[in-house]
């Protein structure tokens, strides 16, 4: 019923920039939080940012000041923007969403594919 497709992902060197994309597609009444997480190799999946409807925004220390995450209410859309990438934030990039599918149903948890991103040193 929700499809989230992320893009932007790639190869990239060290001090370089990319952007991640994430559309969200389907029964949406309301998207309440979208945030990005990523999973490196041999290790957990761990957050690195959010933004609610009212636009605040969350962020791991580890990306804090290097990432921005921003979001299209209209196009239901979140992206992240990435500067000064380091070797460490190479990893898969997961989008996910936390939305209403109706006005009278309960909150639900979605993910997209995910995107590799590597940062070459």
């Amino acid at each position: 019923q929700v499809q989230l497709v992320e893009s932007g992902g790639g190869l990239v060197q060290a001090g370089g920039s990319l952007r991640l994309s994430c559309a969200a597609s389907g029964r949406i009444f309301s998207i309440n939080y979208m945030g990005w997480y990523r999973q490196a190799p041999g290790k957990e999946r761990e957050w690195v940012a959010g933004i609610r409807s009212a636009s605040s925004t969350d962020y791991a220390d580890s990306v804090k000041g290097r990432f921005t995450i921003s979001r299209d209410n209209a196009k239901n859309t979140v992206y992240l923007q990435m500067n000064s990438l380091k070797p460490e934030d190479t990893a898969v990039y997961y989008c996910n969403a936390r939305l209403l599918n109706s006005a009278y149903d309960l909150e639900t948890y979605h993910w997209g594919q995910g995107t590799q991103v590597t940062v070459s040193s």
